[in-house]
C-alpha cells in the first residue's frame, strides 16, 4: 500500500468555524461590522501587544496600508530583505517608495543588523525586518539602528503570531505590524491581514485608507481603498484564536522533534531569548538542495516548501545588481518540512526515515 502523502501545509479548519460563518450569514451583517470589531480587540488581547489592531482584507494591504498611514511615499526608502516574499517589498513599491535589500543573518534567516547599518542613506525613512518562518527579527540591533538614525520600524510579522524577543511580542516593536490571515499561515480568517498600530494617529490613517477616506459615511477625508475585512473573514479568525495557542505548541513539539532526530541537514537555530513559533520548519541542503525534495516526494510522498528560489532583488519588478551573499546562498539551499499540527507521530517519523535515508545516500 502507498504511504499517504504528507503536504507542506494544511489549513485547519473545523465545525466551530463553518457555524461562526453560519451565525454571521444568519445575521444579515456581511461587510465590515461588530465581528470585525471584536476581532480586533480580540487579537491584541490573545497576543499581549496592548496596540490598537486595525482588520484588513489581506497581509499586503495592511504592509501597503501601514507604510501610507506611517507616511512613507515617493523619494523615500525602506530597507527590506530580499529573502522573503515579494508582498514586502512590493508594498513599499506601490506607496512610491524604492525598497532597498540588505542582506540576512545565516542563522534566522532574518534581516542582518549589520547589512541595514550599510544600507542606510540620506533618503531612508524606515527598516521593515520580516520575522521569516515563525523566527523573530534582531529587533534589539535593528532598534538602535533606527533610533540612531531617526528611523521608524515597520514589522512584517505575516509568519510570525506568537512568536517574541526576549519576552516582547512579535507585532509591538514598530511603528506598526503586519499579520498574515493566509490559509496557510499558523491561524486563518480565510483571507486577511491585521495591523498592530503604535500611534493613535497613524491608527486613525489606516481605518480612513482601508474604507475609502472615510470614518463615517459620505465624508471621505483622504482618498482611500477598499480593504475592508468583512465580517464572515472575522467571524473564522475569532474562532481560530481559541485555538492557535494549542497548534503553535504543538509546532514546536513537531520541531523538537525533528531537531533530535533529523541527520545531515542544518536545522534551524533559535536565538537566545527568542520563542519561534515554526510556521516553517526550514533545513539547509547544501548539496543538490532542489533534488533532496524532489526525492522527498517522488520516492517518499512528502511534501516540502523551497521557499524563496529567487531572491526579490533578482525579480523582474526590481531586477537590482546587489551583492547579498547569504541570501543566494538559503535560496539555493533551504527546504522547509512539514511542521504543522495535523501531523500525527507516525507522519513526523516518516520524514525523519525519508530524511534520514537521502542524505546517508548523498542526497
Amino acid at each position: 500500500m502507498t504511504d499517504e502523502f504528507i503536504p507542506p501545509a494544511r489549513p485547519l479548519i473545523g465545525e466551530e468555524e463553518r457555524a461562526a460563518v453560519d451565525r454571521v450569514m444568519r445575521s444579515g451583517m456581511l461587510a465590515q461590522g461588530p465581528e470585525v470589531a471584536a476581532f480586533e480587540r480580540e487579537f491584541d488581547q490573545h497576543f499581549g501587544l496592548g496596540r490598537a489592531c486595525v482588520a484588513v482584507n489581506s497581509g499586503t494591504s495592511g504592509l501597503h496600508l501601514g507604510l501610507l498611514a506611517a507616511g512613507v511615499g515617493p523619494g523615500d526608502e525602506v530597507i527590506v530583505p530580499s529573502f522573503t516574499f515579494a508582498a514586502t517589498a512590493n508594498a513599499v513599491a506601490l506607496t512610491g517608495a524604492t525598497p532597498v535589500f540588505a542582506d540576512i543573518d545565516p542563522a534566522s534567516f532574518c534581516l542582518s543588523a549589520d547589512a541595514v547599518a550599510t544600507a542606510v542613506t540620506e533618503r531612508t525613512v524606515g527598516i521593515m525586518p520580516v520575522h521569516l518562518y515563525g523566527h523573530p527579527a534582531d529587533m534589539g540591533a535593528i532598534g538602535a539602528i533606527a533610533e540612531q538614525h531617526g528611523l521608524q520600524v515597520f514589522e512584517d510579522a505575516a509568519q510570525a503570531h506568537g512568536a517574541s524577543l526576549a519576552g516582547t511580542p512579535v507585532g509591538a516593536f514598530g511603528s506598526f505590524a503586519m499579520f498574515s490571515l493566509y490559509p496557510t499561515k499558523n491561524m486563518t480568517s480565510g483571507e486577511g491581514g491585521m495591523v498592530s498600530v503604535a500611534d493613535a494617529e497613524v491608527e486613525r490613517r489606516l481605518r480612513l485608507l482601508r474604507n475609502q477616506g472615510m470614518e463615517r459615511q459620505y465624508e471621505n477625508e483622504v482618498v482611500g481603498f477598499n480593504a475592508r475585512m468583512t465580517d464572515i473573514h472575522a467571524a473564522i479568525g475569532r474562532v481560530q484564536l481559541t485555538k492557535v495557542g494549542g497548534w503553535t505548541k504543538q509546532r514546536q513539539e513537531n520541531a523538537a522533534f525533528y531537531d533530535a532526530h533529523l541527520q545531515g541537514v542544518g536545522t534551524p537555530a533559535v536565538a537566545d531569548g527568542a520563542v519561534h513559533v515554526y510556521h516553517q520548519y526550514t533545513v539547509r541542503v547544501p548539496d543538490d538542495r532542489d533534488g533532496f525534495a524532489d526525492a522527498l516526494k517522488d520516492e517518499y510522498a512528502v511534501g516540502s516548501g523551497r521557499f524563496y528560489p529567487v531572491p526579490i532583488h533578482r525579480l523582474a519588478p526590481f531586477d537590482v545588481d546587489a551583492d547579498l551573499p547569504e541570501t543566494a546562498r538559503a535560496a539555493a539551499e533551504v527546504v522547509s518540512l512539514p511542521v504543522h499540527p495535523s501531523l500525527s507521530q507516525q507522519d513526523l517519523e516518516r520524514v525523519v526515515h525519508a530524511v534520514n535515508t537521502l542524505t546517508s545516500a548523498g542526497g
